[in-house]
């Protein structure tokens, strides 16, 4: 599964190596325990919280649950085989937790019980932290199947969190009856937004082949928000589809016969890419970049770039072509 960043605190959660039902013998030791008497030995007294020191034999309700030792089975372990259970590890003196927990609680509440947040006080259930290997909080894992399946640390911004979330959700519906459940109950349903009239302008522009028309409208949009990324990324594939629409598909073979011919083999890119032999266009220009010299190589280089732009950064041949581009420069 895609991870939002790497989370050095937690390096057994992110393995998934972790044996989770390591409370549930302590859990249940402790309810057979006289009141006021150890759990064992060397053990410290079963700490109190949200559903007391006995715990439950079955998961509560609500979408944010306090967890401690004795509930751990039964609120995570055995939650997480039928929906996601994110755990938040916090304390009471750390800072950037009270800026965390309250987004997490937000979006709880907002999931309709797609997922459940469980809330564990460190300080009071150290055995837990142990568990997982924190070494600094806040610390979030997702648990799925009674397993961490991803993590991460620190007090990210509530938009970065929502998108971690949906990753989950989308990976695991098919595999917790409780997420699909939850959402066709109506619950987690998001409201729908009302459509961007600026966009919806260019999008029919776009599919009318009017590209002038398209541009004009997303240039519009960028003007009046310059950092929209998704008018960006819109206007950049209009100004491809122009381009290559303007080029012959047999310039190809004409930039096969003649290796210099800058411009052939720049249009020849843009129909490659445009036919989808995308890895073939990239080859292409990353080989017209070895041969030229000056400002054809500045040339290419900023053409090659741009083709880049119209793929997601995470895409496989764009993190190749860039390598070779690399290569090819330096």
């Amino acid at each position: 599964m895609t991870q939002p960043r790497n989370t050095p605190g937690v390096p057994a959660a992110l393995s998934g190596a972790v044996d989770l039902s390591g409370l549930k013998q302590r859990a249940e030791s402790t309810k057979q325990q006289p009141a006021g008497s150890p759990a064992g030995g060397d053990a410290a007294q079963p700490p109190t919280g949200a559903a007391g020191a006995g715990g439950s034999s079955a998961p509560g309700g609500g979408a944010v649950v306090d967890v401690t030792e004795a509930t751990f089975q039964s609120e995570v372990v055995d939650r997480s085989m039928e929906t996601l259970v994110v755990v938040d590890l916090w304390a009471e003196w750390c800072g950037p937790c009270k800026q965390l927990s309250p987004v997490l609680e937000k979006l709880a509440a907002e999931s309709g019980g797609a997922w459940v947040l469980a809330k564990v006080d460190v300080d009071a259930n150290p055995r837990i932290s142990q568990l997982f290997g924190v070494q600094s909080i806040p610390t979030i894992v997702a648990i799925a199947g009674g397993q961490p399946v991803d993590a991460f640390s620190g007090a990210l911004p509530e938009p970065e969190i929502k998108q971690w979330l949906d990753r989950l959700l989308d990976a695991l519906r098919d595999k917790l009856p409780g997420i699909r459940a939850a959402e066709q109950s109506g619950g987690a349903e998001p409201a729908e937004e009302p459509e961007d009239e600026r966009f919806t302008e260019a999008e029919e522009a776009f599919a009318r082949g009017d590209f002038a028309a398209a541009e004009a409208a997303y240039q519009r949009i960028l003007d009046a928000e310059p950092a929209n990324e998704q008018a960006k990324a819109a206007l950049n594939q209009v100004r491809f589809a122009a381009r290559a629409g303007q080029s012959d598909p047999s310039v190809i073979a004409k930039a096969d016969a003649d290796p210099s011919d800058v411009d052939a083999q720049l249009a020849a890119a843009d129909q490659e890419v445009a036919q989808q032999q995308v890895e073939a266009g990239f080859r292409r220009l990353i080989d017209l970049v070895r041969r030229s010299a000056g400002e054809d190589k500045n040339r290419v280089r900023e053409h090659l770039v741009g083709l880049f732009e119209l793929f997601d950064p995470a895409d496989d041949r764009i993190a190749k072509a860039r390598r070779d581009l690399a290569s090819a420069l330096f």
